[in-house]
């Protein structure tokens, strides 16, 4: 199937991924422009909705690893979902922290740094290591 709107090219179901990654992305977005939101019944229910739909879906696929995985997680396309999933877990589960505390700790704020700088350290690491890239499809070697 061609990819007509899909700005991600190398990832052979990125329009659901634009989905799943999208509905954190403004819920996230609606919790920046307003913290309280989060005590909405509307933002809550999507939040928790959202969130569960990852955990097992997760779970679904850390099972499906655990049987059968022949190398490292992320050279697996599942792998590297599976890492996607929990990270919107644990965000969104944050986001949902912040009703009870909307100024945040000194916990949550680290947390929110760690969650934020993931992908973008796990990107920056895969990168570098020519040997990791070298073992993958052909769909993620063009990743920039």
């Amino acid at each position: 199937m061609p990819h007509v709107l899909s700005f991600q090219v190398n990832d052979p179901d990125a329009e659901l991924w634009m989905v799943v990654y999208m509905i954190p992305a403004v819920l996230t977005l609606l919790v920046g422009l307003n913290p309280l939101v989060t005590g909405n019944i509307i933002w809550k229910s999507i939040s928790a909705i959202h969130t569960f739909l990852c955990i097992v879906w997760a779970v679904g696929l850390a099972g499906h690893l655990w049987l059968h995985s022949q190398q490292n997680v992320l050279h697996e396309e599942e792998g590297r979902e599976l890492f996607g999933l929990v990270i919107i877990t644990a965000w969104m589960s944050l986001c949902h922290s912040s009703s009870k505390n909307p100024v945040g700790g000194r916990i949550q704020l680290a947390t929110a740094i760690v969650i934020a700088l993931f992908p973008f350290l796990s990107w920056v690491y895969i990168y570098i290591n020519k040997e990791m890239r070298s073992s993958w499809p052909t769909h993620c070697k063009t990743v920039l």
